[in-house]
């Protein structure tokens, strides 16, 4: 495994937006620095994923200096959002979990309502060190997490995909492949030789930073929408369906825990501890 090496790295400003890519970024307790500090929530007021809304895929967040994102999408001019302040602290629903939360300008939610023709909420994740602990069966006490659906990075293989795409072009919607890898809008991808191997990681380390490989991650529809173009297929899933189930999840990637904080740098050797 000496040969592995960091790939890629990738942050979502807005979760469920459009990826931004970095030769580096670091990571901090509770994932990669900027990565899903910001939401949309509905009237509810409920998460907005592009699991309701796909074309959420074609909406541009870019990380700004202190935190700030500047916005663009097709039909839109662009916005610019700072962070807001503690006198806009309200909870949200995030999946399984209520979570405070400081509310964006106004002119923020005027922006998503009238893109997506719904009412829309942008939120700031203000205090990621105390306002989101991670599922405890698989975490420490203390371990937090930002918006990230469930663990703080997301990890994917290149041999893995290329091992997807083998058996999707066998099956029954060869013309739905191949897939590129932001289908399943990974943190870190790891160029490896062996398909799979990282289902036995327990604990790695890309360049200087360990980490904790806690749990193979569920996918969801969310992986059949073309990231370009918001439009949906049936593929990874039904190849996932038949060839990576245990349980009722279907698997791709692993969910990973940083054991510490640091920088990590496109091209990082990748060393697999336990």
């Amino acid at each position: 495994m000496a040969s592995s090496v960091l790939r890629s790295v990738h942050l979502y400003p807005v979760k469920s937006l459009g990826a931004q890519t970095s030769h580096e970024v670091a990571v901090e307790p509770w994932g990669l620095e900027g990565d899903r500090r910001w939401m949309l929530v509905d009237k509810a007021p409920r998460v907005i994923t592009q699991r309701q809304q796909p074309f959420l895929a074609r909406i541009s967040a870019v990380l700004l200096s202190g935190g700030g994102i500047a916005l663009s999408a097709p039909g839109r001019p662009p916005l610019r959002v700072e962070v807001p302040g503690p006198e806009r602290l309200v909870d949200v629903e995030l999946h399984r979990d209520t979570v405070t939360v400081a509310e964006a300008a106004d002119e923020a939610h005027a922006w998503f309502s009238e893109l997506l023709g719904t009412e829309t909420r942008l939120v700031h994740l203000d205090d990621p060190a105390h306002r989101r602990p991670v599922d405890p069966a698989y975490a420490r006490p203390g371990d937090m997490v930002s918006f990230a659906d469930g663990y703080p990075l997301l990890l994917t293989t290149t041999a893995s995909l290329d091992a997807l795409n083998a058996l999707i072009a066998a099956g029954d919607r060869p013309h739905e492949g191949p897939l590129p890898m932001d289908r399943f809008r990974p943190n870190v991808v790891i160029d490896s030789t062996e398909a799979w191997a990282e289902d036995d990681w327990r604990r790695i380390a890309i360049g200087d930073v360990p980490f904790s490989v806690v749990k193979p991650c569920g996918r969801c529809v969310i992986t059949t929408t073309d990231q370009r173009t918001a439009e949906r297929g049936k593929e990874p899933l039904l190849t996932l369906a038949r060839h990576r189930r245990v349980g009722n999840q279907l698997l791709f990637g692993q969910n990973l825990i940083p054991d510490g904080t640091g920088v990590i740098r496109v091209g990082d050797p990748v060393k697999i501890l336990d």
